[in-house]
């Protein structure tokens, strides 16, 4: 098989995973000259006629199911197509391992760090499920850590799509039983929390060194699974209540994926997650009375990755740690498609209502990030009528208000002027501005920092020659509620229907610094009462985009309307000399 080329395109270089089900191997696309990762099904050549129909249309719902979703913790597919009468799938290629292997090496992950990893698992997952996709698979083996410190989750080869027809047979369970659901054993329906569920074990495993429910047989396992409470973690720390919250046996009783997010990022970040002990259960709850039936947990067995690698089970390997497509150091996934949806958990028929004995739910961060943008700095300015001229590009001003630019922080320090180019680069009047957040930009000399926000996961810094009356916004998210920037901007809008005269200029997706974003401009009338306190219409303009880490930032000035022309041009040297912190 080795350098044989699929489809006159893609010629197979090395194998660097193997299972039951498939081999994944490095290939160099001969087409944009670029390595990727191809998945053969080698279960195909061996089963049925019967069994090998269901796997080809699994295999297609697995393309079909990532190219729903569009998050940067899902691996992009690029090319799904057919040879020797099987399926391939073609991947990005990434450098790293599973989450399986790490644990294996080190023994255990610490508290934060796994915190992180669930972070992006959990944003994954409200992708996939606001795409209509469930993962029903998530395991330490389909979570891989890339070297440059992204966390994707992969394999979603039994995904189950709203509104496609079931392509497993009657009474079979896919997925690995140390990470099922307690209600999926029982033969329900999985809904978003039973992905949610297999998370909570997915963390255990990763700071405990062991899954929270494997016994010595899938029956004894599936069992645990139902009517035992796992042993409480003793190396989790402060994400032990988070766990335990995840694995609550009633799905209504879990926390939904907008407050598991918050309880996540505050171990993420160091914070212990208080909320948490509201979803903590007692021992012994949840036990599913008389257990499910024998014949369920028979159904199950021969899908649960123990033993035989029959046409259910959806494993690579003999364990979790080969899920990751081998001992190489080399992962992969596959997913584009539609965004999470921001800030709630998801919603209905998959849904379930709280029971009215559950505590109230967390209530979901907001973002405002468009809102304060829109209404200059921070600061109250002075009331006093001192009048403010100011350094414009050139040009003076006048602020017709008082006041400075906001609180002081920490000086951004200038270097010398910027190598002036051809016509069209930024002016050599202008100065590098290295802001203490890590990024840097070029300004005119004499602009002013100030902090709008520094507020959890968003911050925001303005820089401004005249109190705000033209100034320049930086907002960095480092847990962003959106996957999509052009789909964040649309829903940041509707927040703007409020300002008066509101009108969209332009708002399209496009590429900045080889990341998708999207360029939104707009204007509308300023009132007096909204600061700096001078009315009259304005324009401004927003460059969205996501780093390679998921980081969201946001490039927004804003101007006078009369001051137009010239601010345009200031906006496209601003782009041009922007520099991401390095860790972006």
């Amino acid at each position: 098989m080795q350098g044989l080329l699929i489809a006159g395109r893609y010629r197979l270089a090395d194998s660097i995973g193997s299972g039951g089900m498939g081999r994944v191997w490095r290939a160099h696309d001969e087409v944009l000259n670029r390595t990727v990762a191809v998945k053969e099904l080698t279960a195909a050549l061996y089963v049925s006629d019967s069994d090998r129909t269901v796997l080809l249309a699994r295999t297609r719902a697995e393309a079909r199911a990532a190219a729903r979703i569009n998050h940067s913790a899902v691996v992009t597919v690029h090319d799904v197509l057919d040879h020797d009468g099987r399926p391939w799938i073609v991947m990005e290629l990434v450098e790293g391992n599973s989450l399986a292997d790490a644990v294996k090496e080190r023994g255990r992950v610490e508290p934060r760090e796994a915190a992180r990893i669930g972070l992006w698992v959990l944003r994954a997952l409200r992708a996939a499920h606001s795409a209509g996709v469930l993962h029903r698979d998530v395991k330490p083996g389909n979570v891989l850590l890339g070297r440059d410190g992204r966390v994707l989750l992969t394999d979603f080869g039994i995904a189950q799509i709203e509104g496609d027809t079931t392509i497993t047979r009657t009474g079979e369970v896919v997925g690995s039983v140390d990470y099922l659901a307690p209600e999926r054993v029982r033969g329900h329906d999985p809904g978003p929390s039973s992905d949610l569920w297999a998370l909570g074990a997915t963390l255990y495993t990763a700071v405990e060194g062991r899954s929270p429910f494997r016994r010595t047989s899938p029956l004894s396992t599936m069992q645990a699974v139902v009517e035992e409470q796992a042993d409480e973690p003793r190396h989790a720390g402060p994400l032990g209540p988070v766990i335990s919250a995840l694995l609550r046996k009633e799905p209504d009783r879990r926390p939904g994926a907008a407050e598991a997010e918050q309880l996540l990022t505050d171990v993420a970040e160091g914070r212990s997650p208080h909320t948490a002990q509201t979803f903590i259960p007692a021992q012994g709850s949840g036990a599913h009375t008389g257990g499910p039936s024998t014949s369920a947990y028979g159904a199950a067995t021969a899908a649960s990755g123990y033993g035989g690698a029959g046409p259910a089970t959806s494993e690579y390997g003999s364990t979790g740690a080969t899920s990751g497509y081998g001992s190489s150091g080399t992962t992969s996934g596959y997913g584009s498609g539609a965004p999470a949806a921001p800030g709630r958990s998801m919603t209905g028929p998959t849904a379930v209502a709280p029971t009215p004995q559950d505590p109230p739910p967390v209530r979901p961060r907001r973002r405002l990030r468009t809102l304060v943008l829109v209404v200059a700095v921070a600061a109250v300015l002075g009331g006093g009528a001192a009048v403010a001229f100011q350094e414009w590009g050139g040009t003076k001003q006048n602020t017709g208000s008082g006041g400075g630019a906001g609180p002081a922080t920490t000086s951004p320090s200038a270097s010398g002027s910027t190598a002036p180019g051809a016509d069209g680069n930024v002016p050599a009047s202008w100065k590098t501005y290295h802001d203490p957040l890590g990024f840097s930009l070029s300004l005119p000399d004499g602009w002013k920092r100030s902090i709008y926000e520094l507020k959890g996961n968003l911050k925001q810094i303005d820089y401004s020659p005249d109190g705000g009356y033209h100034f320049v916004r930086i907002a960095v998210d480092s847990s962003p509620d959106f996957a999509n920037a052009y789909e964040h901007q649309k829903d940041l809008e509707q927040q703007l229907q409020r300002l008066v005269a509101y009108k969209k200029v332009t708002m399209q997706a496009n590429i900045y610094r080889d990341r998708n974003g999207s360029l939104w401009e707009y204007t509308w009338n300023a009132l007096k009462k909204d600061p700096p306190h001078v009315a009259g219409p304005r324009h401004a303009i927003e460059e969205t985009y996501f780093s390679r880490a998921g980081i969201e930032y946001a490039i927004y000035m804003s101007t006078p309307a009369k001051d137009w022309a010239r601010t345009s041009k200031q906006f496209k040297w601003v782009l041009q000399s922007w520099q991401q912190p390095n860790d972006g």
